[in-house]
């Protein structure tokens, strides 16, 4: 008796574990977005509804979003600090999202805060990043915001930009870079050791740099690009695990730039230079990017238009499974 009761019970232990198999094995699909929402438009008085629109538009789940306050009048290459309130909060409330305000200061932060569908936890000890609870699923997404000062493209492009040099060759650029985003870097690299145990962890920023990915020999040979770069930022954070989700969905710079800089001057402008400096980055076991693009204000700059557009910046998504 007891014997049969046994085999009874292991066979319906069993039976079970077979069947919450699957349930635990479903893969998750998440939309996730990289804004800098210029004030959420105030910069240029307008509505935070437009912003929310843009993002309604991508369908996002998860929003890095930065420049959440004003820029201060004057607003000099070499010191501009965020002025007024969030908007983060209205832009959450307009959403029916979770929002969480990175307050600290720091290399890596210039009014910036983490959007999301599902509940927000605990921020990490640089407030670079949060825990999000999708689903029961522990999913962390981290938010930088990197100095545009100095700029290499336009010291590249000899585009006067404060007291920044002009530079001339590759390896100046990326010593330039190094030593301007460097120390954010080391804050950002520090604070993914949180990270451990995560299901996925996304990165979202503005940059102020673009990717080696983009600044390529072909790039160049293409005229999109003064010379090849191998830009210091982009390669760090490859380096630790990280996918260019949108360059994963769209390999091919030459033919798919994605210029996220900026929808405010033409292409051809002489003191200005249109590039990707905005990213989302994602790291997770069998990550799978299923659809990737640009959102701004018209075709073909924008694969997903939204009119009025009220960003200097156009913001880049990807939807992805894991």
């Amino acid at each position: 008796m007891r014997t049969a009761l046994s085999r009874l019970l292991r066979r319906s232990a069993l039976l079970l574990l077979l069947v919450a198999q699957p349930a635990l094995a479903e893969p998750v699909e998440l939309t996730v977005m990289s804004y800098n929402v210029w004030g959420g438009g105030g910069n240029e008085s307008k509505p935070v509804d437009e912003t929310v629109a843009a993002i309604k538009a991508a369908g996002a789940d998860i929003i890095g979003i930065q420049e959440t306050r004003l820029e201060p009048d004057p607003c000099t290459a070499e010191d501009c600090k965020a002025a007024g309130e969030s908007v983060a909060a209205k832009i959450a409330a307009a959403l029916g999202y979770f929002h969480y305000d990175q307050t600290r200061e720091s290399p890596a932060l210039w009014a910036n805060a983490v959007i999301s569908r599902f509940p927000i936890g605990k921020a990490t000890a640089n407030d670079l990043g949060v825990t999000i609870d999708v689903k029961g699923r522990k999913v962390m997404a981290y938010n930088i915001h990197l100095t545009d000062f100095p700029y290499q493209p336009y010291q590249l492009l000899n585009i006067e930009y404060g007291t920044a040099p002009y530079l001339k060759t590759e390896a100046e650029a990326v010593a330039a870079a190094q030593a301007a985003r460097g120390p954010a870097l080391d804050l950002l690299m520090s604070d993914l050791k949180e990270a451990d145990g995560a299901e996925a962890v996304f990165l979202f920023g503005d940059f102020n740099e673009p990717s080696h990915r983009d600044w390529t020999q072909a790039a160049v040979k293409a005229g999109h690009q003064p010379l090849k770069v191998a830009y210091p930022t982009t390669r760090r954070i490859e380096a630790a695990g990280f996918t260019d989700l949108f360059r994963k969905a769209f390999p091919d710079e030459v033919a798919k730039p994605g210029f996220t800089w900026t929808p405010t001057s033409a292409a051809d402008a002489t003191d200005d230079h249109h590039d990707r400096i905005d990213f989302t980055f994602g790291r997770a076991a069998a990550l799978e990017v299923l659809s990737a693009g640009i959102v701004g204000e018209k075709a073909p700059q924008a694969d997903i238009v939204v009119t009025p557009w009220p960003s200097d910046h156009r913001a880049t998504m990807a939807k992805v499974r894991f």
